[in-house]
């Protein structure tokens, strides 16, 4: 694993390798699942990163999320709608 996985650029499946393959034995997944879990791992935080690359090369001042809007301030923004939006459905 130190050495495969560097070489195969899959830094989130080494770092989760030990935690992934704990819960499968737990769980008793089979072969199939323990691999699905690692590639979901090592997926989900390659799109993590890629977001996070994404807005520092945008340079925003600052961050902000729709989490931390404050719907108080303005009053014409429909906290409903906004949600609903938000969630892509």
């Amino acid at each position: 694993m130190d050495t495969a996985c560097p070489l195969l650029r899959l830094p989130s499946i080494r770092k989760e390798f030990a935690d992934i393959a704990g819960r499968a034995a737990k769980d008793q997944l089979t072969y199939r699942g323990f691999l699905a879990e690692l590639l979901m791992a090592e997926c989900d935080d390659r799109a993590r990163r890629r977001s996070e690359r994404r807005i520092k090369a945008a340079g925003f001042p600052r961050e902000k999320s729709l989490r931390t809007f404050d719907f108080d301030a303005n009053p014409n923004a429909d906290a409903a709608t906004i949600n609903t939006l938000a969630g892509c459905e």
